[in-house]
Protein backbone atom coordinates (compact mmCIF):
# COMPACT_ATOMS: atom_id res chain seq x y z
CA UNK A 1 0.00 0.00 0.00
CA UNK A 2 1.87 3.21 -1.33
CA UNK A 3 1.55 5.87 1.41
CA UNK A 4 1.88 10.00 1.36
CA UNK A 5 4.64 11.19 3.64
CA UNK A 6 4.09 14.70 2.11
CA UNK A 7 2.36 15.98 5.52
CA UNK A 8 6.20 14.60 7.35
CA UNK A 9 8.15 16.47 5.12
CA UNK A 10 8.81 19.74 6.87
CA UNK A 11 9.81 18.30 9.83
CA UNK A 12 11.87 15.59 8.23
CA UNK A 13 13.70 18.52 6.94
CA UNK A 14 14.12 19.64 10.04
CA UNK A 15 15.56 16.06 11.51
CA UNK A 16 17.83 15.57 8.36
CA UNK A 17 19.27 18.66 8.78
CA UNK A 18 19.61 19.32 12.60
CA UNK A 19 20.70 15.50 13.45
CA UNK A 20 20.93 13.37 10.64
CA UNK A 21 22.83 16.03 8.61
CA UNK A 22 25.38 15.78 11.10
CA UNK A 23 25.63 11.72 11.09
CA UNK A 24 25.19 10.45 7.32
CA UNK A 25 25.41 13.82 5.48
CA UNK A 26 22.94 15.85 3.43
CA UNK A 27 19.51 15.06 3.36
CA UNK A 28 17.71 13.73 1.03
CA UNK A 29 15.37 16.33 0.87
CA UNK A 30 17.95 18.78 -0.13
CA UNK A 31 19.56 17.17 -3.27
CA UNK A 32 16.65 18.43 -5.59
CA UNK A 33 13.11 17.88 -5.68
CA UNK A 34 11.93 14.04 -4.82
CA UNK A 35 8.87 12.30 -4.54
CA UNK A 36 7.46 11.66 -1.25
CA UNK A 37 8.72 8.46 0.40
CA UNK A 38 7.23 5.21 -0.26
CA UNK A 39 7.98 1.28 -0.45
CA UNK A 40 5.69 1.61 -4.01
CA UNK A 41 8.25 4.42 -5.51
CA UNK A 42 10.81 2.88 -7.51
CA UNK A 43 12.52 6.31 -8.95
CA UNK A 44 16.12 7.85 -7.95
CA UNK A 45 14.51 10.02 -5.60
CA UNK A 46 13.50 7.07 -3.10
CA UNK A 47 16.95 4.98 -3.80
CA UNK A 48 18.25 7.83 -2.44
CA UNK A 49 15.56 8.29 0.97
CA UNK A 50 15.98 4.84 1.19
CA UNK A 51 19.80 4.77 1.37
CA UNK A 52 19.59 7.47 4.23
CA UNK A 53 16.69 6.35 6.13
CA UNK A 54 18.30 2.58 6.31
CA UNK A 55 21.63 4.62 7.34
CA UNK A 56 19.65 6.60 10.26
CA UNK A 57 18.21 3.59 11.52
CA UNK A 58 21.20 1.40 11.44
CA UNK A 59 22.84 4.46 13.46
CA UNK A 60 19.50 4.40 15.63
CA UNK A 61 20.21 0.62 16.58
CA UNK A 62 23.66 1.32 18.41
CA UNK A 63 23.57 2.41 22.30
CA UNK A 64 22.06 5.35 22.96
CA UNK A 65 23.29 6.07 26.30
CA UNK A 66 27.06 5.98 24.97
CA UNK A 67 29.13 7.82 22.76
CA UNK A 68 30.46 5.59 20.23
CA UNK A 69 32.69 6.41 17.32
CA UNK A 70 30.56 7.88 14.69
CA UNK A 71 30.42 8.13 10.77
CA UNK A 72 33.72 9.50 9.39
CA UNK A 73 35.39 9.06 12.25
CA UNK A 74 33.60 11.49 14.82
CA UNK A 75 32.15 10.73 18.22
CA UNK A 76 28.58 11.42 18.53
CA UNK A 77 26.15 10.90 22.07
CA UNK A 78 22.72 9.94 20.35
CA UNK A 79 20.31 9.72 23.15
CA UNK A 80 19.72 13.32 24.33
CA UNK A 81 20.04 14.32 20.27
CA UNK A 82 17.38 11.46 19.40
CA UNK A 83 14.93 12.19 22.31
CA UNK A 84 14.37 15.49 21.30
CA UNK A 85 13.51 15.05 17.53
CA UNK A 86 10.51 16.90 17.06
CA UNK A 87 8.91 14.40 14.62
CA UNK A 88 7.09 11.91 13.74
CA UNK A 89 7.82 9.85 10.52
CA UNK A 90 8.45 7.01 8.61
CA UNK A 91 11.67 5.00 7.80
CA UNK A 92 10.33 2.67 5.15
CA UNK A 93 11.27 -0.22 3.10
CA UNK A 94 12.90 0.52 -0.20
CA UNK A 95 13.12 -1.78 -3.88
CA UNK A 96 14.23 -4.70 -2.53
CA UNK A 97 13.15 -4.39 0.55
CA UNK A 98 10.55 -6.36 2.42
CA UNK A 99 7.83 -3.87 1.74
CA UNK A 100 7.30 -3.17 5.17
CA UNK A 101 7.65 -0.08 6.84
CA UNK A 102 9.02 0.95 9.94
CA UNK A 103 7.64 3.47 12.19
CA UNK A 104 9.03 5.66 14.16
CA UNK A 105 6.94 7.81 16.83
CA UNK A 106 7.78 10.58 19.54
CA UNK A 107 4.87 9.05 21.01
CA UNK A 108 6.78 5.94 22.02
CA UNK A 109 9.60 7.91 23.79
CA UNK A 110 8.56 11.35 24.26
CA UNK A 111 10.37 13.71 24.95
CA UNK A 112 10.79 15.83 28.11
CA UNK A 113 8.91 19.47 27.69
CA UNK A 114 12.02 21.55 28.40
CA UNK A 115 11.24 24.98 30.04
CA UNK A 116 14.39 27.65 30.79
CA UNK A 117 13.83 30.35 33.43
CA UNK A 118 15.41 33.52 33.79
CA UNK A 119 14.69 36.75 35.51
CA UNK A 120 15.84 40.15 36.46
CA UNK A 121 17.17 41.59 32.66
CA UNK A 122 17.14 44.95 34.21
CA UNK A 123 16.97 46.14 30.58
CA UNK A 124 18.17 50.36 30.46
CA UNK A 125 20.10 49.55 33.77
CA UNK A 126 22.82 52.15 33.75
CA UNK A 127 26.14 51.63 36.03
CA UNK A 128 27.19 55.09 37.66
CA UNK A 129 25.43 57.03 34.40
CA UNK A 130 27.39 54.58 31.93
CA UNK A 131 24.98 52.90 29.33
CA UNK A 132 25.00 49.28 28.99
CA UNK A 133 22.65 48.90 25.69
CA UNK A 134 25.13 47.05 23.46
CA UNK A 135 25.42 44.31 27.04
CA UNK A 136 21.85 43.92 26.74
CA UNK A 137 21.68 43.08 23.14
CA UNK A 138 24.26 40.86 23.29
CA UNK A 139 22.44 39.01 25.89
CA UNK A 140 19.09 38.88 24.34
CA UNK A 141 20.87 37.74 21.09
CA UNK A 142 23.00 34.93 23.14
CA UNK A 143 19.34 33.76 24.69
CA UNK A 144 17.58 33.86 21.46
CA UNK A 145 20.50 31.39 20.41
CA UNK A 146 20.42 29.00 23.34
CA UNK A 147 16.75 28.83 23.31
CA UNK A 148 16.95 27.78 19.39
CA UNK A 149 20.24 25.64 20.30
CA UNK A 150 18.85 23.95 23.21
CA UNK A 151 15.08 23.46 21.59
CA UNK A 152 13.24 25.51 24.77
CA UNK A 153 9.43 24.92 24.69
CA UNK A 154 8.58 27.74 27.34
CA UNK A 155 10.67 31.00 28.16
CA UNK A 156 9.84 31.96 32.03
CA UNK A 157 11.01 35.44 32.90
CA UNK A 158 10.38 35.75 36.59
CA UNK A 159 10.16 39.58 36.88
CA UNK A 160 12.43 43.16 36.14
CA UNK A 161 12.27 43.07 32.68
CA UNK A 162 13.50 46.69 32.97
CA UNK A 163 15.01 48.74 35.41
CA UNK A 164 12.62 51.26 35.60
CA UNK A 165 8.39 51.70 34.83
CA UNK A 166 9.11 54.04 32.10
CA UNK A 167 11.78 52.43 30.04
CA UNK A 168 13.15 53.99 27.06
CA UNK A 169 12.52 53.25 23.72
CA UNK A 170 15.73 51.79 23.05
CA UNK A 171 15.76 49.44 26.03
CA UNK A 172 11.80 48.35 24.57
CA UNK A 173 13.22 48.12 21.34
CA UNK A 174 15.25 45.09 22.21
CA UNK A 175 12.28 44.09 24.47
CA UNK A 176 10.46 43.22 21.20
CA UNK A 177 12.53 42.46 18.92
CA UNK A 178 14.00 39.49 21.17
CA UNK A 179 9.91 38.26 21.92
CA UNK A 180 9.93 38.45 17.38
CA UNK A 181 13.39 36.39 16.93
CA UNK A 182 11.94 33.87 18.78
CA UNK A 183 8.51 33.21 18.12
CA UNK A 184 9.54 30.17 15.93
CA UNK A 185 11.97 28.49 18.19
CA UNK A 186 9.58 28.48 21.46
CA UNK A 187 6.15 27.61 21.85
CA UNK A 188 5.53 29.68 24.82
CA UNK A 189 6.68 33.05 26.66
CA UNK A 190 5.69 33.91 30.18
CA UNK A 191 6.58 36.88 31.44
CA UNK A 192 5.65 38.16 35.02
CA UNK A 193 6.44 41.72 36.57
CA UNK A 194 8.61 42.33 39.22
CA UNK A 195 9.48 45.31 41.76
CA UNK A 196 11.38 47.64 38.63
CA UNK A 197 8.59 47.15 36.29
CA UNK A 198 5.86 49.30 36.16
CA UNK A 199 2.13 45.93 36.14
CA UNK A 200 0.03 48.56 33.70
CA UNK A 201 3.02 49.43 31.17
CA UNK A 202 4.33 45.83 30.93
CA UNK A 203 1.01 44.29 30.06
CA UNK A 204 -0.62 47.00 27.97
CA UNK A 205 0.17 45.05 24.40
CA UNK A 206 -0.90 41.56 26.69
CA UNK A 207 -3.67 40.85 23.76
CA UNK A 208 -1.41 41.66 20.73
CA UNK A 209 1.52 39.16 22.25
CA UNK A 210 -1.28 36.96 23.16
CA UNK A 211 -1.27 36.21 19.56
CA UNK A 212 2.52 35.35 19.55
CA UNK A 213 1.90 32.72 22.42
CA UNK A 214 3.65 35.53 24.74
CA UNK A 215 1.51 35.48 28.00
CA UNK A 216 2.29 38.81 30.28
CA UNK A 217 0.74 38.77 33.67
CA UNK A 218 1.61 42.40 35.23
CA UNK A 219 -0.02 42.73 38.41
CA UNK A 220 -1.86 40.25 41.07
CA UNK A 221 -5.64 39.90 40.35
CA UNK A 222 -8.50 38.82 42.53
CA UNK A 223 -9.26 36.30 40.48
CA UNK A 224 -6.91 33.53 40.63
CA UNK A 225 -8.00 31.93 36.51
CA UNK A 226 -6.06 35.44 35.44
CA UNK A 227 -2.59 34.20 37.05
CA UNK A 228 -3.61 30.29 36.08
CA UNK A 229 -1.97 29.06 32.26
CA UNK A 230 -2.61 26.11 30.69
CA UNK A 231 0.09 25.48 28.07
CA UNK A 232 -0.62 23.39 25.29
CA UNK A 233 1.36 21.47 22.69
CA UNK A 234 1.70 21.27 19.12
CA UNK A 235 -0.67 18.32 19.64
CA UNK A 236 -3.24 20.73 21.25
CA UNK A 237 -2.91 19.10 24.37
CA UNK A 238 -2.11 20.45 27.76
CA UNK A 239 1.49 20.01 28.31
CA UNK A 240 1.97 22.56 31.21
CA UNK A 241 0.22 24.51 33.92
CA UNK A 242 1.89 27.65 35.06
CA UNK A 243 1.07 30.10 38.32
CA UNK A 244 2.29 32.87 36.83
CA UNK A 245 1.91 34.78 40.11
CA UNK A 246 4.04 38.47 39.69
CA UNK A 247 5.24 40.70 42.16
CA UNK A 248 2.87 41.09 45.02
CA UNK A 249 2.87 44.43 46.22
CA UNK A 250 2.36 45.74 49.95
CA UNK A 251 -1.17 47.43 49.16
CA UNK A 252 -2.59 44.32 47.01
CA UNK A 253 -2.29 41.78 49.49
CA UNK A 254 -2.66 43.99 53.30
CA UNK A 255 -4.77 46.39 54.53
CA UNK A 256 -3.07 48.84 57.17
CA UNK A 257 -4.50 50.22 60.36
CA UNK A 258 -3.51 52.37 62.53
CA UNK A 259 -1.18 51.54 65.46
CA UNK A 260 -0.26 48.63 64.34
CA UNK A 261 3.54 47.51 64.91
CA UNK A 262 6.32 46.49 62.84
CA UNK A 263 5.64 42.79 63.64
CA UNK A 264 1.70 43.09 62.79
CA UNK A 265 2.55 44.06 59.53
CA UNK A 266 5.06 41.52 58.87
CA UNK A 267 2.86 38.76 59.78
CA UNK A 268 0.28 40.32 57.34
CA UNK A 269 2.20 40.46 54.45
CA UNK A 270 3.32 36.79 54.78
CA UNK A 271 -0.31 35.39 55.50
CA UNK A 272 -1.58 38.04 52.37
CA UNK A 273 1.48 36.07 50.68
CA UNK A 274 0.34 32.71 51.07
CA UNK A 275 -2.85 32.95 50.93
CA UNK A 276 -2.68 34.18 47.56
CA UNK A 277 -0.42 31.54 46.28
CA UNK A 278 -2.38 28.53 47.99
CA UNK A 279 -5.62 30.32 45.94
CA UNK A 280 -3.88 30.31 42.46
CA UNK A 281 -2.16 26.60 43.11
CA UNK A 282 -5.65 25.44 44.10
CA UNK A 283 -6.79 26.36 40.52
CA UNK A 284 -3.91 25.08 38.93
CA UNK A 285 -4.10 21.88 40.72
CA UNK A 286 -7.62 21.57 39.74
CA UNK A 287 -7.06 21.93 36.43
CA UNK A 288 -4.76 19.12 35.57
CA UNK A 289 -6.32 17.07 33.06
CA UNK A 290 -3.83 14.04 33.79
CA UNK A 291 -1.95 13.10 36.87
CA UNK A 292 1.49 13.58 35.41
CA UNK A 293 0.94 17.24 33.76
CA UNK A 294 3.92 19.49 35.93
CA UNK A 295 2.68 22.43 37.51
CA UNK A 296 5.46 25.40 37.63
CA UNK A 297 4.97 28.67 39.75
CA UNK A 298 6.83 32.15 39.53
CA UNK A 299 7.77 34.57 42.16
CA UNK A 300 9.43 38.19 42.47
CA UNK A 301 10.11 38.06 46.01
CA UNK A 302 12.92 37.90 48.99
CA UNK A 303 12.82 34.44 50.28
CA UNK A 304 14.41 33.91 54.00
CA UNK A 305 17.63 32.78 53.62
CA UNK A 306 18.66 34.37 50.22
CA UNK A 307 21.88 35.66 49.53
CA UNK A 308 22.24 39.26 48.38
CA UNK A 309 26.28 41.20 47.67
CA UNK A 310 27.22 44.63 48.12
CA UNK A 311 25.98 46.50 45.73
CA UNK A 312 24.33 44.09 43.34
CA UNK A 313 21.41 46.70 43.40
CA UNK A 314 18.29 44.54 44.96
CA UNK A 315 15.75 46.92 46.59
CA UNK A 316 13.71 46.04 49.62
CA UNK A 317 10.83 45.00 48.66
CA UNK A 318 8.93 46.00 51.85
CA UNK A 319 9.28 48.27 54.48
CA UNK A 320 11.77 47.36 57.49
CA UNK A 321 14.01 44.07 56.65
CA UNK A 322 11.04 42.54 57.40
CA UNK A 323 8.93 39.63 55.20
CA UNK A 324 11.57 37.27 54.09
CA UNK A 325 9.32 34.77 52.71
CA UNK A 326 9.47 30.97 54.13
CA UNK A 327 9.58 28.01 51.85
CA UNK A 328 6.13 27.18 53.51
CA UNK A 329 4.37 29.61 51.70
CA UNK A 330 4.41 27.39 49.04
CA UNK A 331 2.02 24.70 48.20
CA UNK A 332 3.26 21.54 47.77
CA UNK A 333 1.64 20.69 44.16
CA UNK A 334 4.33 23.26 42.46
CA UNK A 335 7.22 20.98 40.57
CA UNK A 336 9.49 24.10 39.69
CA UNK A 337 9.39 27.17 41.27
CA UNK A 338 10.69 30.04 38.74
CA UNK A 339 11.73 32.88 41.42
CA UNK A 340 13.25 36.40 40.44
CA UNK A 341 14.05 39.15 42.84
CA UNK A 342 17.55 38.32 43.61
CA UNK A 343 20.78 38.50 41.82
CA UNK A 344 22.95 35.40 42.96
CA UNK A 345 21.65 32.18 40.92
CA UNK A 346 20.67 30.31 43.90
CA UNK A 347 18.30 27.32 45.81
CA UNK A 348 15.10 28.18 47.66
CA UNK A 349 15.96 25.98 51.41
CA UNK A 350 18.18 23.60 49.20
CA UNK A 351 15.93 22.11 47.04
CA UNK A 352 16.50 21.39 43.46
CA UNK A 353 13.38 22.83 41.72
CA UNK A 354 12.95 26.20 43.55
CA UNK A 355 15.37 28.46 42.03
CA UNK A 356 16.48 32.16 41.60
CA UNK A 357 17.96 32.03 38.32
CA UNK A 358 20.09 35.22 38.94
CA UNK A 359 20.27 38.47 36.97
CA UNK A 360 22.21 37.65 33.31
CA UNK A 361 24.46 40.62 33.66
CA UNK A 362 26.18 41.73 36.61
CA UNK A 363 24.18 44.90 38.38
CA UNK A 364 26.80 46.68 40.29
CA UNK A 365 30.33 45.94 41.01
CA UNK A 366 30.16 44.03 43.88
CA UNK A 367 28.39 41.32 41.81
CA UNK A 368 31.24 38.62 41.57
CA UNK A 369 29.59 34.92 40.93
CA UNK A 370 29.13 33.32 37.59
CA UNK A 371 26.00 34.11 35.82
CA UNK A 372 23.26 31.66 34.76
CA UNK A 373 20.01 30.37 33.31
CA UNK A 374 18.06 27.41 34.59
CA UNK A 375 17.01 24.89 31.77
CA UNK A 376 14.48 22.72 33.61
CA UNK A 377 13.66 19.46 32.12
CA UNK A 378 10.10 17.75 32.36
CA UNK A 379 9.05 13.85 32.32
CA UNK A 380 5.94 14.11 33.63
CA UNK A 381 5.95 16.12 36.88
CA UNK A 382 9.81 15.51 37.87
CA UNK A 383 11.83 18.11 37.12
CA UNK A 384 15.74 17.67 36.09
CA UNK A 385 17.00 21.20 36.51
CA UNK A 386 20.75 22.26 34.27
CA UNK A 387 22.01 25.60 35.08
CA UNK A 388 23.42 26.94 32.08
CA UNK A 389 26.43 29.62 32.34
CA UNK A 390 25.90 33.23 31.11
CA UNK A 391 28.93 34.42 28.59
CA UNK A 392 31.04 37.69 30.45
CA UNK A 393 29.67 40.29 27.67
CA UNK A 394 31.67 43.19 29.78
CA UNK A 395 33.95 42.80 32.31
CA UNK A 396 33.81 44.67 35.13
CA UNK A 397 36.82 45.38 38.07
CA UNK A 398 36.98 46.76 41.05
CA UNK A 399 40.44 47.79 42.05
CA UNK A 400 41.15 48.57 45.78
CA UNK A 401 44.24 49.35 48.23
CA UNK A 402 46.56 52.57 48.04
CA UNK A 403 47.82 54.29 45.00
CA UNK A 404 50.82 51.05 44.40
CA UNK A 405 48.26 48.41 44.31
CA UNK A 406 46.29 50.13 42.60
CA UNK A 407 48.84 51.18 40.07
CA UNK A 408 50.13 48.10 39.60
CA UNK A 409 46.98 46.07 39.05
CA UNK A 410 46.10 48.85 36.21
CA UNK A 411 49.15 48.01 34.16
CA UNK A 412 48.95 44.37 34.66
CA UNK A 413 44.72 44.51 33.51
CA UNK A 414 46.14 46.87 30.26
CA UNK A 415 48.08 44.16 28.74
CA UNK A 416 45.05 41.54 29.27
CA UNK A 417 42.53 41.10 26.72
CA UNK A 418 39.27 41.87 28.91
CA UNK A 419 39.42 45.81 28.57
CA UNK A 420 37.44 46.05 31.55
CA UNK A 421 35.08 48.85 33.12
CA UNK A 422 36.50 50.05 35.94
CA UNK A 423 35.93 50.35 40.00
CA UNK A 424 38.66 52.68 42.01
CA UNK A 425 38.63 52.29 45.84
CA UNK A 426 41.89 54.45 47.27
CA UNK A 427 41.97 53.58 50.71
CA UNK A 428 45.37 54.68 50.94
CA UNK A 429 46.45 57.35 53.82
CA UNK A 430 47.56 59.83 51.59
CA UNK A 431 45.31 62.64 50.23
CA UNK A 432 45.33 62.27 47.08
CA UNK A 433 43.65 65.47 45.41
CA UNK A 434 44.69 64.62 42.17
CA UNK A 435 43.62 60.75 41.98
CA UNK A 436 41.09 61.23 39.04
CA UNK A 437 43.62 62.88 36.62
CA UNK A 438 46.16 60.44 37.92
CA UNK A 439 44.41 57.14 36.95
CA UNK A 440 43.10 58.89 33.56
CA UNK A 441 46.62 59.43 32.44
CA UNK A 442 47.20 55.63 33.43
CA UNK A 443 44.33 54.04 31.47
CA UNK A 444 44.55 56.32 28.44
CA UNK A 445 44.82 54.10 25.14
CA UNK A 446 44.38 51.15 26.83
CA UNK A 447 40.99 50.67 26.19
CA UNK A 448 39.75 50.35 29.79
CA UNK A 449 36.84 52.47 31.41
CA UNK A 450 36.90 54.79 34.33
CA UNK A 451 33.40 54.53 35.91
CA UNK A 452 33.47 54.93 38.96
CA UNK A 453 36.34 56.77 41.21
CA UNK A 454 35.83 56.63 45.26
CA UNK A 455 38.12 58.30 47.09
CA UNK A 456 37.93 56.54 51.17
CA UNK A 457 40.24 59.31 52.48
CA UNK A 458 38.43 62.14 51.26
CA UNK A 459 35.20 60.73 52.38
CA UNK A 460 36.54 60.87 55.84
CA UNK A 461 37.49 64.42 55.67
CA UNK A 462 33.75 65.69 54.20
CA UNK A 463 30.64 65.09 52.91
CA UNK A 464 30.43 66.85 50.10
CA UNK A 465 33.54 66.43 47.63
CA UNK A 466 34.46 66.56 44.27
CA UNK A 467 36.77 63.41 43.76
CA UNK A 468 34.79 61.04 45.13
CA UNK A 469 31.29 59.96 44.91
CA UNK A 470 28.88 62.45 43.52
CA UNK A 471 25.13 62.61 44.04
CA UNK A 472 24.00 59.92 40.94
CA UNK A 473 26.88 57.16 42.34
CA UNK A 474 24.25 57.32 45.65
CA UNK A 475 21.00 55.62 46.79
CA UNK A 476 18.20 57.57 47.93
CA UNK A 477 19.13 55.55 51.40
CA UNK A 478 22.93 56.20 51.73
CA UNK A 479 21.82 60.21 51.24
CA UNK A 480 19.49 59.45 53.99
CA UNK A 481 21.46 58.00 56.14
CA UNK A 482 24.31 61.06 55.67
CA UNK A 483 21.79 63.49 56.27
CA UNK A 484 21.22 61.92 59.74
CA UNK A 485 24.68 61.63 60.01
CA UNK A 486 24.85 65.86 59.08
CA UNK A 487 22.39 66.94 61.43
CA UNK A 488 23.79 64.92 63.83
CA UNK A 489 20.17 63.23 64.83
CA UNK A 490 20.14 60.87 68.17
CA UNK A 491 21.06 57.36 67.54
CA UNK A 492 17.57 56.44 69.46
CA UNK A 493 15.65 58.53 66.65
CA UNK A 494 16.82 57.03 63.91
CA UNK A 495 15.25 53.93 63.61
CA UNK A 496 11.67 55.36 63.51
CA UNK A 497 12.78 58.17 61.25
CA UNK A 498 14.43 55.51 59.01
CA UNK A 499 10.92 53.51 58.97
CA UNK A 500 9.12 56.54 58.51
CA UNK A 501 11.34 57.16 55.18
CA UNK A 502 11.20 53.66 54.07
CA UNK A 503 7.57 53.75 54.19
CA UNK A 504 7.53 57.03 51.80
CA UNK A 505 9.83 55.77 49.16
CA UNK A 506 7.93 52.12 49.07
CA UNK A 507 4.57 54.33 48.13
CA UNK A 508 6.94 56.25 45.55
CA UNK A 509 8.45 53.20 43.88
CA UNK A 510 5.57 50.88 44.04
CA UNK A 511 3.02 53.75 42.24
CA UNK A 512 2.30 52.78 38.90
CA UNK A 513 2.55 56.12 37.37
CA UNK A 514 2.27 54.93 33.53
CA UNK A 515 -1.08 53.55 34.48
CA UNK A 516 -3.00 56.40 33.62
Amino acid sequence: MKRDFARFRPYEEKAYGSIAGRLIGPSPLQDGPQKPFSSGNNGTGSAQATSHQSTLFNTLQEKNTHESGGLNGRRIRLHSELARLPFTGYLSGGPGASGRGLLWSTAMNKPPLRVLHTSDWHIGRTLYGRKRYESFAAFLLWLGETIREERVDVLVVAGDVFDTSAPSNRSQELYYRFLCRIREHCRHVVIVAGNHDSPSFLAAPKELLRALNVHVIGAMSDDPAEETLVLRGRDGEPELIVCAVPYLRDRDIRTSEAGESLEDKEAKLLEGIRRHYAAVCALAASERSRPDLPLLATGHLFAAGGLTQEGDGVRQLYVGSLARVGADCFPDCIDYLALGHLHIPQKLGGSETRRYSGSPLPMNFGERTGKSVCLVDFTGRKAAVRCLPVPCFQALERVEGDWGRIESRLKALAGGDAKPWLEIVYTGAEVMSDLRDRLEKLVDGTGMELIRVKNARLIERALHREDADSLDALDVHEVFERCLAAHEVPEEQRPELRRAYQETVASLLEADARAE
